[in-house]
């Protein structure tokens, strides 16, 4: 980003992210600009800036998890409307900040005459005019880059999930986990953050899972973890099916203590699943679908810890609005402005 592009930038966040926004514009000195929302009764809405985005970089933030009140549809509908409304307004970047990026799941064809949803994201922002796009955990950050032609930095939980394991695990014997082969890559990430961290080895494993027209098979753990406290990390977590299976099968080989550690938690019944779980002692997630999203009767008591994506984010804006490269925030924590 140029210092032209960088002067005087505009950060706006939807209605239904300004808890988030707000915590987001504190961490990076910026103040939340005004944003008119109106909503109609058949259900259209008007987006219209308040303030001047001419020759100015514009951040929009939204986060695709859906609520009643707020569908995903609905929510993406509105960033793509006032990422438009931006373009018109004469902004001169505009930048989309979304914690939660919806419908990434499906990057690829497993079946005849499958969607790639994730290329038809990338053509709607496009199309609506976003520039650069900065996303946190992405399902594939591989598919993700295929599917764009517009630059994406793919940020990540996970060094703060490490700071917050090695502050309170860190004279354990520890274990990471994958619930399945196909996060094996992140683990083997958390894990080398986490013995540069606390200077010693962490094991680890994964559990078997097959998925064949909806039904999950599979359970066996691969990796010895007897004996330890295990960390089973994970993307996602929409029902909590995937990780509570994980939970038993490290119980069953000798797991001391289990704790979930998830990036999105974007259905509240899959955080109330791993709250009633026996085999589960705790679980770490962050607020990638807003802060307030969770109504408090699905949060288990004692169990769960919300860490802020604010100074992520926040350490994001700072080092563009400084013409900085955003790589240097992949693996350190907190994140750092000086190279």
């Amino acid at each position: 980003m140029s210092n032209q592009a960088a002067h005087d930038p505009r950060l706006f966040a939807l209605s239904e992210n300004r808890e988030l926004g707000l915590a987001i514009a504190e961490s990076c000195g910026l103040t939340l600009a005004s944003l008119e929302e109106r909503r109609f009764e058949d259900g259209e809405f008007k987006l219209r800036p308040l303030e001047s985005v001419r020759a100015r970089t514009a951040f929009v933030l939204q986060t695709l998890a859906g609520t009643a009140d707020a569908p995903v549809a609905e929510r993406l509908i509105r960033l793509l409307f006032l990422m438009s409304g931006l373009r018109d307004a004469g902004a001169s970047a505009r930048i989309a900040l979304v914690p939660y990026l919806a419908f990434a799941r499906k990057e690829q064809r497993t079946q005849a005459r499958d969607p790639v949803n994730t290329r038809y994201i990338a053509l709607l922002l496009e199309a609506s005019g976003v520039d650069r796009l900065i996303a946190l955990d992405v399902h594939s950050p591989a598919a993700l880059d295929n599917a764009f032609r517009i630059p994406v930095d793919h940020l990540t939980a996970l060094p703060m999930m490490v700071d917050y394991f090695a502050t309170r695990l860190g004279n354990a014997s520890l274990a990471v986990a994958s619930p399945d082969i196909g996060g094996v890559k992140r683990v083997q990430l958390f894990r080398e953050l986490l013995e540069a961290r606390l200077g010693r080895a962490v094991e680890l494993a994964f559990i078997e899972k097959r998925r064949a027209q909806g039904v999950v098979s599979g359970g066996r753990l691969i990796g010895d973890i007897a004996g330890r406290s295990v960390i089973v990390l994970d993307d996602l977590c929409a029902t909590g099916g995937t990780l509570i299976r994980a939970a038993e099968a490290c119980r069953r080989a000798g797991a001391t203590s289990v704790q979930v550690a998830v990036t999105h938690m974007p259905i509240t019944a899959g955080l109330r699943a791993l709250g009633k779980s026996a085999d589960i002692d705790g679980i770490v997630t962050t607020d990638s679908v807003g802060i307030d999203f969770h109504p408090p009767s699905s949060r288990p008591d004692g169990k769960l810890v919300t860490l802020s994506t604010a100074p992520l984010f926040g350490g994001v804006l700072r080092r563009l609005m400084a013409g900085k490269p955003v790589a240097a925030l992949l693996r350190q924590w907190p994140v750092p402005f000086e190279e």
